[in-house]
């Protein structure tokens, strides 16, 4: 009987899943993102909503975030901000914040994978802070960065609607 894989291995090709593969939620977040171009993803179709290119720096920044958790870190908010500015929209700077995305989900998973059970249950910060995801577990912190690239995958694909991509 082949051994079950471990809970960070679960986790870590949960990630992978999500990001790339076959989510049971919608379309991954790679291929939301394959065909747009600078223009679609800076656009604000929803006037006081963010843009597709927001999204993408506010989960690469958190996905940032929580990989420095995992290796000790105190819980702060994003070195680039909670939701960075796009600054001027261009097709290069465009594809260097998709492939961003891609690395940050690498190395994310790459570290989750590298953890053992008992890290999993290692806590977070001191305090519960829900803003800051604070005072939880490494496990918990996991399962929440999973669940916040899924609702923005989600807002992702709304926006490809509402922009008719």
């Amino acid at each position: 009987m082949p051994t079950p894989p471990s809970s960070s291995d679960y986790l870590a090709n949960l990630l992978d899943r999500g990001y790339r593969e076959d989510p049971w939620h919608g379309p991954p977040t790679d291929e939301l993102l394959r065909d747009l171009d600078a223009r679609a993803a800076a656009a604000r179709p929803i006037a006081e909503g963010h843009s597709i290119w927001e999204l993408v720096l506010h989960m690469t920044g958190w996905q940032g975030e929580v990989q420095l958790r995992l290796g000790g870190a105190s819980p702060t908010y994003p070195a680039e901000g909670d939701w960075p500015e796009v600054g001027e929209p261009t097709e290069e700077r465009w594809q260097a914040a998709r492939a961003a995305l891609q690395a940050s989900t690498e190395r994310l998973q790459a570290a989750i994978a590298a953890l053992s059970e008992e890290a999993l249950d290692r806590r977070v910060g001191v305090a519960r802070d829900r803003p800051l995801g604070a005072g939880v577990t490494l496990r918990d912190t996991i399962q929440g960065i999973l669940q916040h690239n899924a609702y923005h995958s989600g807002q992702i694909a709304l926006l490809r609607r509402a922009l008719g991509v």
